[in-house]
């Protein structure tokens, strides 16, 4: 009688920092179809079926350490961040820990293991007067958030020149408990019958925070290296976003109201125009839907 010989697949380990975030968030529900996903968060616990998460201080190197030793990551993406401009601007020495400092060490535990890493960068290491923007062009921020995450990019490179820095866009959609997007305090205004001032001067070129973590696993998986933006397809304005919103969400009593940059008092400055140019990405296979079935999309699990 022949014997069943059962193969068994056994997925690699994947490191996220950030998992209760927006962005770690949308990366546990992609990454955990194929891959071991071992999530880190600070203060705020949470419960994501199928990942494993622990409390971690990414700013104590040892812990930091301990946590490499203990999990032995195939591999590692760092979304943690103190990702807010307006807290930078405020607070530049405690978001410096978090967003070039803790960078560049977990660059260095990467590259003590030849680990491979993927860091989200942003589309605000740019000043916003010469868009769309290639992976080529000059980095050129205006706010502290935008001069740290160049810092970061470049340590991150130095210590490792292996890791894929992915520029990301602005970012829309579910969350899940902890985090939301920029649209979900804007979209409860709304509902609410308030007025909701945005911008006709400011242009993105957004993603759903499903299409940045399809982005993001594709650069690991494919094991990219050095620069490479991860934006949307399509220039917007914030008023133009939320006029399609509203369009699609069927809000009629919506109301919208266009303002400029400077009629807003902020801690950080905003460039007017960080659209990126992602066609490299989409050359190698990053495909993210038009601006309209993304926003579907998101409009279906928000009335789940």
């Amino acid at each position: 009688m022949e014997s069943a010989v059962i193969f068994v697949q056994i997925m690699q380990k994947l490191l996220l920092t950030g998992a209760s975030g927006f962005l770690g968030w949308n990366i546990c529900q992609v990454a955990g179809k194929t891959w071991q996903v071992y999530g880190t968060y600070l203060a705020h616990n949470l419960v994501i079926p199928g990942v494993n998460l622990f409390p971690v201080n990414l700013t104590d190197y040892q812990e930091l350490k301990r946590l490499f030793q203990e999990i032995k990551p195939d591999a590692v993406i760092h979304a943690a961040a103190a990702s807010q401009p307006n807290f930078c601007q405020s607070y530049p020495e405690i978001s410096q820990e978090i967003n070039v400092t803790v960078s560049a060490n977990i660059a260095g535990l990467c590259a003590d293991g030849e680990i491979p890493c993927v860091f989200t960068s942003t589309d605000l290491v740019f000043n916003g007067l010469n868009p769309p923007y290639q992976e080529t062009d000059a980095v050129c921020p205006v706010s502290i958030y935008g001069e740290q995450k160049v810092m970061a990019e470049n340590a991150m490179l130095s210590r490792y020149p292996q890791t894929a820095i992915c520029r990301m866009p602005l970012m829309f959609g579910d969350g899940g408990p902890i985090a939301q997007s920029f649209i979900q305090p804007m979209l409860a205004k709304l509902q609410a019958g308030e007025e909701l001032s945005l911008f006709i001067d400011e242009f993105r070129t957004p993603v759903s925070g499903k299409t940045a973590a399809e982005g993001l696993l594709l650069a690991l998986e494919n094991h990219w290296q050095g620069v490479i933006h991860l934006g949307g397809r399509e220039r917007i304005s914030r008023y133009d976003f939320f006029r399609l919103l509203v369009e699609l969400w069927e809000l009629k009593s919506a109301k919208l109201k266009p303002c400029l940059q400077k009629d807003v008092q902020m801690s950080a400055p905003r460039p007017p125009d960080v659209s990126l140019d992602s066609s490299k990405a989409f050359g190698l296979g990053y495909n993210p839907p038009l601006l309209t079935e993304a926003i579907k999309e998101a409009i279906k699990e928000a009335i789940k």
